[in-house]
């Protein structure tokens, strides 16, 4: 089984009609819950990957030359729209709260990407909230399913 928040990530692609065999992936975040092990499932599709993180230079020209971006940094809206690819397809992981005061909670969630910018660009984009968190849910059922079936079988 695979962690479901990293299987949620890839599958989004394929059921949207986007290959990752041969494209070039970036993974912006290199943490063990996300970053690390999606970009072994994405070596693992085939797809040629690089990793940026903190201590990255000039992350901006990697990241404008991937086809397949996965943001998982933690920081809001790092990723600009012009750092994007035209038709890349994001997939932002990312969940920050900012300050908002026209919010009765007095923030909003946003990713780790500007949506209002990157959308204009990309081919296809994940919103926050309600992109990477819905497919979550989904991974989670599946996998208790999977396990249920394995117990059975047995």
């Amino acid at each position: 089984m695979i962690v479901f928040c990293q299987q949620g990530c890839l599958e989004l692609l394929p059921r949207s009609g986007i290959s990752i065999k041969g494209k070039k992936a970036v993974v912006v975040g290199r943490s063990n819950i996300v970053g690390l092990p999606v970009s072994l499932l994405l070596l693992k599709a085939d797809a040629t990957v690089t990793i940026v993180h903190s201590h990255t230079h000039d992350p901006e020209s990697i990241i404008r030359e991937a086809d397949i971006i996965i943001a998982a940094a933690g920081q809001a809206m790092m990723i600009k729209g012009s750092w994007i690819k035209p038709g890349a397809a994001v997939i932002d992981v990312g969940t920050n709260a900012i300050d908002d005061p026209s919010k009765k909670s007095g923030y909003r969630l946003v990713g780790d990407v500007d949506y209002q910018e990157a959308c204009k660009v990309a081919g296809w984009i994940t919103p926050v909230p309600g992109g990477v968190g819905p497919m979550t849910v989904a991974m989670l059922l599946k996998n208790t399913l999977d396990g249920a079936k394995y117990v059975i079988e047995q």
